[in-house]
């Protein structure tokens, strides 16, 4: 009785459910949440975007509200806190409205005197252009132009702050390479640090992403200036309490890297989620952007807990194995000019799975996930390389439907078995009873 009574509660304890594959039941307008954190060794948070683009047309580009960028060095460390909070401020001038101007008004700078120059002045604002790039053709008369004015009114010689120079790209590969950029024109702050003992002269820097005329130009160098004393060469020490929040100024990254984490919403229709170097004010060089990555998490739907997590492994054990296909996964192209403007795709196919219970007749959605296949491919192209996530979710999902039993469907069994075992025990006792006065009355026999 005991046993049967422990097989039968054990029963009554199993979960029991059924599968079945059904046209996708989520409404219209529904959106799909997606999560990623994906870092880049090679890709500057500077200009880094994430956007996201559908088959009904949606097209959003440079997501910044969900989605955080962190600096980190090659080997993937972080090098300091998130990396521009805010969007970078659009720039409506990117020039003069002439076509050249003749004199050169900056200094051209290169891997031999950069830091030597870098050393002699408080204040060294960088024009790291490329002469095949649209805008620093434009850039190049007001900058021209800005740098001469600023000559004129501190004169390097006797007024020593602030100097302005160029550096072409194209000539100087490393040295450009060394402060990390990517997009043409880049305009770098260079500033004296505070500690020149302890920092051996090291500068922080920043990068300008103001207006490009010449009237701006002027007027945002005389902002770096205001703080810096006359006797530069003899106090080049920066009070940077002191200094005037410009909010077409940011800090320059430290690295080339870019950790890439945060989410975004989607409709459930096939889309893309591509992340490239993208500005609307600088050229970007398709044999230098490199955008090989490692994938930490790129999954669909709600995250799950743990709880949860191992609850639904407990009902469907077949499940949640691919929610997250590409978690671990590293795409690293050795950059060359065999692997130059290398773009990576990856073609993920979504399966929802939705587990229900039934509780008084009526069905309860219990949760939902969401697993994928993955396939990645390297394409070379002539444009800016970018790394494409395409999704496509399937118009099936499947259902697994959990059916309880009753309780009171226990309670009977119950009673049958201990109605049962006591009926057979009472017909068995009645059958050894009855052999053995049988088996009594015919010793009794023999011996008469």
């Amino acid at each position: 009785m005991v046993f049967l009574f422990g097989m039968e509660l054990s029963s009554y304890l199993a979960v029991n459910t059924t599968t079945s594959v059904i046209v996708d039941r989520s409404s219209d307008g529904e959106f799909l949440r997606i999560d990623f954190n994906l870092s880049f060794p090679a890709l500057s948070c500077e200009f880094a975007s994430v956007d996201v683009s559908d088959v009904l047309g949606t097209n959003r580009l440079n997501i910044t509200k969900t989605v955080r960028k962190f600096s980190i060095d090659r080997n993937l460390v972080p090098t300091g806190s998130e990396f521009h909070a805010g969007p970078i401020p659009t720039v409506n001038k990117h020039g003069d409205d002439v076509e050249e101007y003749h004199g050169d008004g900056s200094v051209a700078l290169s891997s031999r005197n950069f830091d030597s120059y870098s050393h002699l002045y408080p204040v060294l604002v960088v024009n790291f252009y490329a002469p095949w790039c649209y805008w620093s053709n434009r850039l190049k008369p007001s900058w021209e132009k800005a740098a001469q004015i600023i000559r004129e009114r501190y004169d390097p010689e006797m007024d020593g702050r602030i100097l302005l120079g160029k550096v072409d790209c194209t000539e100087e590969v490393e040295l450009c390479k060394r402060h990390h950029i990517q997009g043409y024109p880049s305009i770098r702050i260079f500033h004296k640090g505070s500690d020149m003992k302890e920092n051996q002269g090291h500068h922080d820097h920043d990068s300008y992403y103001g207006e490009r005329d010449t009237e701006s130009l002027v007027a945002a160098m005389e902002t770096y200036v205001a703080n810096i004393p006359k006797e530069a060469h003899v106090l080049a020490l920066e009070d940077k309490s002191n200094r005037t929040v410009d909010p077409a100024k940011r800090p320059a990254p430290m690295t080339g890297g870019c950790r890439i984490e945060g989410f975004v919403r989607v409709k459930k229709v096939p889309g893309s989620v591509v992340i490239s170097a993208r500005s609307g004010s600088h050229s970007f060089d398709p044999s230098q952007i490199n955008v090989s990555h490692y994938v930490t998490t790129f999954s669909f739907g709600k995250r799950l807990s743990s709880k949860m997590f191992n609850e639904l492994k407990r009902l469907f054990p077949y499940v949640g194995g691919h929610h997250d296909r590409l978690a671990g996964q590293s795409y690293i192209v050795k950059h060359g000019d065999v692997n130059a403007n290398v773009t990576i795709e990856h073609y993920l196919q979504i399966v929802k799975t939705e587990l229900v219970t039934l509780r008084y007749a009526k069905e309860l959605k219990v949760l939902e996930e969401y697993e994928y296949t993955a396939h990645s491919s390297l394409v070379h192209s002539f444009y800016v390389p970018v790394v494409k996530f395409h999704f496509e979710p399937s118009p099936m999902q499947v259902l697994v439907t959990e059916l309880p039993k009753s309780f009171s469907h226990f309670i009977t069994n119950v009673c049958a078995i201990i109605g049962g075992v006591f009926t057979v025990a009472g017909i068995l006792d009645s059958i050894l009873h009855n052999t053995l006065r049988l088996v009594k009355k015919v010793e009794l026999g023999k011996d008469i």
